[in-house]
């Protein structure tokens, strides 16, 4: 008997899906069962139908659910951002879930190197406190070569708690103290406001090294031939649009036979400044070079190079003799990409220059023609041999996104411009005026070696 009723019960275990002293079974009518022998509690399990407990599913399909209080899990954080609440209320921990498609209300943690500084808030601070933020001011600007940004109402684990109107204001002046003291200047970027209420910032504050006299940026210029590469340096340089006929590219020329042929066949140079506001200084105010070096805070130098296959061995020596911070790639709209243009992208990957890439001719061809060279820049930068991030720039808050990701080499933006209509310039000048100094040059001496 003993033997039966063990193989009986560990058989109508699993039946029941219950233990022994589970408390569904021991209902007042269930009371008789002690009474019954092992078989015949064994048949009446079996007659009647399986009792489920009230598990984690249960409650998930059961119409009650919604009644049963829930914890805050990364489900509801996302509908919570999705509801414009942002991430207040979380405290400063540095785990947080991971970000979805519509989530902008934090960043990426601090580095702790680097010209990126997080602030809270800055709010009436000791004397002492004043000068350890002058301080770190002045290691962030020499670790970005003269420029640091700072980011105001961020914690250091990058949440965007965000600030009052009145705090904000009492830090961009405390931010401006401490830019005074360096001898620096300071220029808000951007402004995001965080639930409605409160406002980020994103500060950019500029300081001209002892050893400098101003912050100086060179660029290459690269593209196949009859791509407006000289016609697009001549309009941002001379602050005048082309007639259409190429009268801004004759500036560039050096050679007679370059006049004529309109051909770059040399490496010519062109500057182009801007002020500590992020106005352009350019030779429609000045009228020499030496007064444009001294009314700006900050120097693009131009690289303006050949881009007929025949001149590629001088286009060659410039790009690893002068060791650019940066590449400009030049595509014309009617043309496309062509053979040139990929050569030319491949040296600037193999040297680890960065680069980005400017579309011309917008205003002769069709959106359809213009989409679909686009589309195949895209899919180039795409390419194993690239593996880039294709961005293109439409709005001044791209710009501003497209030079800060500069650093990590990753993202190509995309600019389309018309030298003749002007259309495209104004970003194109905004993101030459925000472009990290001092980048390019040393992955690029690491490749010239």
């Amino acid at each position: 008997t003993t033997e039966i009723y063990t193989l009986s019960l560990h058989d109508a275990l699993p039946i029941s899906g219950l233990g022994l002293f589970d408390p569904q079974s021991q209902d007042d009518e269930n009371d008789e069962d002690i009474f019954l022998s092992a078989t015949e509690l064994l048949e009446k399990r079996r007659r009647q139908p399986p009792v489920r407990s009230h598990t984690d599913l249960d409650l998930k399909s059961s119409p009650l659910s919604s009644s049963v209080p829930r914890s805050t899990t990364s489900l509801d954080l996302k509908e919570t951002l999705r509801e414009g609440r942002g991430l207040q209320g979380l405290g400063r921990s540095r785990t947080f879930s991971a970000p979805v498609d519509d989530d902008y209300t934090y960043l990426p943690p601090e580095p702790q190197m680097g010209n990126i500084e997080y602030k809270l808030k800055l709010v009436n601070p000791t004397e002492q406190r004043l000068q350890h933020l002058v301080t770190q001011m002045k290691w962030r600007l020499r670790e970005g070569n003269g420029e640091a940004i700072y980011e105001m109402g961020v914690e250091d684990n990058g949440i965007m708690t965000g600030l009052s109107e009145e705090d904000m204001d009492s830090s961009l002046d405390t931010l401006q103290e401490m830019a005074r003291r360096l001898g620096a200047t300071v220029q808000v970027l951007r402004q995001r406001k965080i639930d409605g209420l409160r406002t980020v910032a994103e500060i950019l504050v500029r300081k001209v090294p002892e050893d400098q006299q101003t912050i100086d940026i060179s660029v290459c210029v690269l593209g196949s031939a009859d791509v407006g590469k000289s016609t697009l340096l001549g309009v941002l340089t001379q602050g005048e649009l082309d007639n259409g006929r190429g009268r801004a590219r004759l500036n560039m020329f050096r050679h007679l036979h370059e006049i004529q042929s309109g051909r770059t066949s040399s490496i010519s140079h062109e500057i182009l400044g801007f002020d500590s506001l992020g106005n352009s200084v350019d030779y429609s105010e000045h009228t020499t070079a030496e007064e444009i070096c001294e009314a700006a805070s900050k120097l693009i130098t131009f690289l303006d190079l050949a881009g007929h296959q025949k001149y590629l061995h001088t286009t060659i020596s410039a790009l690893t003799g002068y060791c650019p911070h940066y590449v400009m790639l030049v595509v014309s709209a009617s043309a496309g990409v062509v053979g040139m243009t990929q050569e030319h992208l491949g040296i600037a990957v193999a040297l680890e220059v960065p680069f980005f890439v400017v579309v011309t001719k917008v205003d002769m061809v069709p959106q359809e023609r213009l989409d679909q060279t686009l589309q195949t820049v895209a899919a180039i930068l795409k390419s194993a041999g690239a593996s880039k991030v294709p961005l293109v720039v439409n709005t001044s808050d791209d710009c501003i996104t497209a030079a800060s990701n500069q650093l990590k080499n990753n993202i190509v933006p995309i600019f389309c411009v018309s030298s003749v209509e002007g259309s495209g310039l104004g970003s194109v000048k905004q993101f030459l005026h925000l472009l990290p100094p001092g980048v390019g040059r040393e992955i690029g001496r690491a490749s010239c070696r």
